[in-house]
C-alpha cells in the first residue's frame, strides 16, 4: 500500500464563483411533481417541491427540457425554443419557478438542445417544404444519397438510438439525424443558426435563469467531409482514447461557438454559467471545453463509468484534477443523471467499467443491498471530492433502477429503434416517491404516472426517510452540511492511500477513507464525523464504506 502524502495542486489559474464549489440537483420535470393529477411531472409540481431541496441543502437546480415538443424523446426535441409545452404548464408557471427558486436560494440552470431541433420545428417544417439547396434546407444537414438513383444513405454514420442515421424525404434527399428521426441535426456551420441560439440564450437569460446545460455540447460541428465511420456510434463510447476521434464528435469548431455563448453570458450581472453534456476522452480533450473564455463546467463522465475499485477511482479522480487544473476549472464529479443505470443499481452489478444500456425483466440483475450500500459509500467519497457534484433527483433517498419494467411500458426511443435489443433509459426515470401511503407515492394527486412505479418505491419514500438515523435522505443532508462547514470544494486533495483496497486522502481538516476491499480496516484516527455505514464495534471501516473523520 502506498502510503505517501503527495498533493494536487492547481497549475491553471483557479477560476472563482458559485459554480466552483456548487452542488447542482438534476430534475427530470416528467418525474418530479405532477400538481394536475395527468400522471407527467410539471413545472408547478416542481415549484411546490423545491423547498425539499432547500432543506437538503444543494446550492442550484438543473432542469432537464420543459419546451414544446412532441416527445419524440421526452422533450430533447424541441420544437419551441422559447415557450413551456403544456404538459409542463406556461412560461407564467416557469417564471414563477425561477422566482421561488431565487427566493429559497437556489439557481436555476435549464436545458439547452442546440445539435438538433424537433422535426415539428417551423424550421424542419420549412425545409421540407422547400427545394433542394434552398436556404431553408441549409439550417441542416440534408444531402443527396449514393448510387445511381440516390437511394443509398449520405454515408454509414449510425444513430446513438439505433438504426441508420440519415431519412430519405419525398424529393429524394436525405437529412441527418445523429438520434431520433424526429431529431434533425442543425447546421452550425450555418450562421443563421448560430444568431437564433444566441437570441434563444438573451430570452431565458432576460428570464432570470443562472445558466445553461447544453445537451450533446460534442456533436454541434461535424467533419467537413462527414467521411464514413466504422466504429460504433454509441455517444457514450466513440471517443475511446486509443482510436481516432470520430466525425461527428468533439470536432475542434464546437469551441469557437462556446467562446461567443461565453462572452454573451458575461455581458450580464449575477455570474451566469454554461454547463458541457460533452461524452469526450481522454481527460485533457474534456478540459478544453472549460477552458478560461468557454464553458464553465463539463460533466465528467468518466468519473461515471469509472468501476468501484480503488485503482480505477484513483486513477480517474488524478486524471480528473490534473486535466481541469490545467486549465484553471473546477472538476465536477457525477454518479447518475437521466441516461445512465441509476449507481444504487449500476453498482450492484458485477464490477466492470462499462455501463449496462438499461436493465430489464430476464437481464441479469443487480444485488439491490450490495448496490445502495456501494452507493452510498460512492457518494460520500464524490461529496469530500474538491469541485462541483451533480445529483440526479431521487438518489438522496438511494432510488434503485426500475428493472422490472414490463416492456409494453417503455417509451425510450432506443428501445424501439435498437429493435429491443437494448432496454433503454426509462428504468431511471420513473416518477419518485414523496410519501409511501399517497397516491402515486405523493408523486401526484392521483395514481396516474407516466411510467408504472414498482411497489418497492413506498420503501424510499421522502416522508419515511426524513428525520430518520441512517437513512440514505439523512446521509446526503448531513453530508451536504459537513461539506459546506469544512470548505471540502475548496480543496487542495492529498492522498495518503493509494492501494488496491483502500483509497483515503486528507481534504482541510478532514481525512477520507472508502474501503474497497474484503476485510475491515481501521479507521483513520480523530473523531469520526460522517460514514457511509455504521463502523464495528472495533471502530473498523467495513468493506464498501466510506468514512469522514477530523483530525
Amino acid at each position: 500500500m502506498n502510503t505517501d502524502v503527495t498533493q494536487q495542486e492547481t497549475a491553471g489559474v483557479p477560476a472563482t464563483g458559485w459554480w466552483t464549489e456548487a452542488v447542482i440537483y438534476q430534475i427530470y420535470p416528467r418525474s418530479f411533481a405532477d400538481s394536475d393529477g395527468d400522471g407527467i411531472g410539471d413545472l408547478p409540481g416542481i415549484t411546490a417541491r423545491l423547498g425539499h431541496l432547500a432543506e437538503l441543502g444543494v446550492d442550484a437546480v438543473w432542469l432537464s427540457p420543459f419546451y414544446p415538443s412532441p416527445q419524440a424523446d421526452a422533450g430533447y426535441d424541441v420544437a419551441d425554443y422559447r415557450d413551456v409545452d403544456r404538459l409542463f404548464g406556461t412560461l407564467a408557471d416557469a417564471d414563477k419557478m425561477i422566482a421561488e427558486a431565487k427566493a429559497l436560494g437556489l439557481r436555476v440552470i435549464v436545458d439547452l438542445v442546440p445539435n438538433h431541433t424537433s422535426s415539428a420545428h417551423r424550421w424542419f417544417q420549412a425545409a421540407l417544404a422547400a427545394a433542394p439547396g434552398s436556404p431553408e434546407r441549409q439550417r441542416y444537414l440534408f444531402r443527396d444519397g449514393l448510387g445511381a438513383d440516390g437511394a443509398e444513405p449520405p454515408n454509414d454514420w449510425q444513430s446513438v438510438f439505433g438504426g441508420p442515421a440519415w431519412t430519405r424525404v419525398p424529393d429524394g434527399q436525405w437529412y441527418l439525424h445523429l438520434f431520433d428521426t424526429g431529431q434533425p441535426d442543425l447546421n452550425w456551420d450555418n450562421p443563421e443558426v448560430r444568431t437564433e441560439f444566441l437570441d434563444v440564450l438573451r430570452f431565458w437569460l432576460d428570464r432570470g435563469v443562472d445558466g445553461f446545460r447544453v445537451d450533446v455540447a460534442h456533436g454541434l460541428i461535424k467533419q467537413a467531409d462527414l467521411a464514413n465511420w466504422q466504429e460504433p456510434q454509441e455517444i457514450l463510447s466513440g471517443n475511446e482514447v486509443d482510436k481516432p476521434r470520430p466525425p461527428m464528435w468533439d470536432q475542434d469548431g464546437v469551441h469557437e461557438i462556446y467562446r461567443e455563448w461565453r462572452r454573451l453570458l458575461d455581458s450580464y450581472d449575477g455570474e451566469r454559467i454554461l454547463v458541457a453534456e460533452a461524452w469526450v476522452e481522454p481527460a485533457e480533450r474534456l478540459a478544453r471545453y472549460v477552458r478560461p473564455d468557454e464553458m464553465h463546467q463539463a460533466f465528467n463522465f468518466e468519473y461515471l463509468l469509472a468501476a468501484w475499485t480503488a485503482p480505477a477511482q484513483y486513477a480517474v479522480i488524478t486524471r480528473s484534477l490534473e486535466a481541469t487544473d490545467s486549465v484553471g476549472a473546477p472538476t465536477t464529479w457525477v454518479l447518475s443523471n437521466h441516461d445512465v443505470v441509476r449507481h444504487a443499481s449500476r453498482l450492484g452489478l458485477a464490477i466492470s467499467g462499462g455501463r449496462p444500456n438499461g436493465i430489464g425483466i430476464g437481464d441479469p440483475q443487480p444485488d439491490a443491498v450490495l448496490g445502495l450500500r456501494r452507493a452510498r459509500a460512492a457518494s460520500l467519497l464524490m461529496l469530500a471530492l474538491p469541485g462541483s457534484a451533480y445529483l440526479y433527483q431521487g438518489e438522496e433517498l438511494g432510488l434503485p433502477e426500475h428493472t422490472t419494467l414490463p416492456d409494453e411500458a417503455r417509451q425510450d426511443p432506443t428501445w424501439e429503434r435498437s429493435g429491443h435489443t437494448q432496454r433503454g433509459r426509462d428504468g431511471c426515470r420513473v416518477p419518485i416517491p414523496w410519501e409511501a401511503d399517497a397516491p402515486s407515492y405523493g408523486f401526484g394527486p392521483t395514481d396516474a404516472s407516466w411510467l408504472p412505479q414498482p411497489p418497492s418505491w413506498a420503501e424510499y419514500a421522502l416522508d419515511r426517510q426524513r428525520g430518520l438515523p441512517g437513512s440514505t435522505y439523512e446521509l446526503y443532508r448531513t453530508a451536504l452540511r459537513l461539506r459546506r462547514e469544512h470548505r471540502l470544494a475548496g480543496g487542495p486533495l492529498a492522498w495518503l492511500s493509494t492501494g488496491d483496497e483502500v483509497l483515503a486522502f486528507r481534504n482541510g481538516d478532514l481525512t477520507v477513507l472508502t474501503n474497497f476491499g474484503t476485510a475491515a480496516v481501521p479507521a483513520p484516527d480523530g473523531e469520526v464525523l460522517h460514514s457511509s455505514a455504521p463502523l464495528d464495534d472495533d471502530g473498523r471501516v467495513p468493506t464498501d464504506v466510506t468514512v469522514w473523520v477530523r483530525a
